[in-house]
């Protein structure tokens, strides 16, 4: 059973219920990963209860949640308060930051994979430079051109995307791995051949390497081996 991190607020306040679900929780953890669901680029009203975006991303958490059992890894979402990105307000970003903070509390300083697909990916990639993130996996990110990357440095990137994917564009996500890199942090690119946005063609690929990537980022297992050849150069 998820457990909802609460800091004295009303269930009945979107804007302030805690941004942070934990699914599993260890006491004291080594590390941490949180899934972050994607969204639309506008919108004010919280995200339904019967959420597709967010059921896209129920496959990678079993997926991890198995590959970490037993290797004291917290588990856990961002809650949303708003279903849009809507603009310079950056709402899930500022979610992602949120639940961060909300983390630290319960955790202390674990480092912590975050794991986005498409709007979920551009909040974990806004909310990177926070002392806890480790790490990044961006699956079909939205990566807009002029996005931040200063906050980066000396952070590790891992951007998936399917070369059909006809919402997120590919190529911006490649723009932005080359200008991440530039910044001073540790990219990989890999393109999904036929992969898109919905990540159901290939579906068990994209968990499998999904799950391996955040292993080999947390220590716990090799880099995916079978993959290591097979990542595009970020300038493409």
């Amino acid at each position: 059973m998820a457990i909802l991190i609460r800091r004295g607020v009303k269930d009945t306040d979107a804007t302030t219920e805690p941004a942070l679900r934990l699914d599993r929780s260890v006491t004291p953890p080594k590390a941490a990963v949180l899934l972050l669901h994607g969204g639309r680029a506008d919108a004010l009203e919280p995200p339904p209860a019967l959420n597709l975006p967010g059921a896209r991303m129920r496959p990678f958490a079993r997926s991890l949640a198995r590959a970490t059992a037993a290797q004291g890894i917290a588990l856990g979402r961002v809650r949303y308060a708003y279903r849009g990105w809507n603009g310079p307000r950056a709402d899930a970003g500022r979610d992602a930051l949120r639940a961060l903070d909300e983390l630290a509390a319960v955790t202390g300083p674990v480092p912590t994979v975050l794991v986005g697909h498409s709007m979920g990916g551009r909040a974990a990639l806004h909310a990177a430079g926070h002392s806890l993130v480790s790490a990044v996996v961006g699956l079909a990110p939205w990566c807009p051109a002029g996005e931040p990357v200063e906050h980066l440095t000396g952070k590790r990137i891992v951007l998936l995307h399917g070369d059909r994917d006809r919402v997120t564009d590919p190529r911006e996500s490649w723009a932005f791995a080359a200008r991440a890199r530039a910044a001073g942090a540790e990219v990989r690119a890999l393109s999904m051949p036929g992969g898109d946005h919905a990540m159901l063609r290939g579906a068990a690929d994209w968990h499998t390497l999904t799950t391996e990537t955040v292993m080999g980022l947390l220590g716990l297992g090799e880099f995916p081996p079978r993959r290591a050849g097979t990542f595009v150069p970020v300038e493409r």
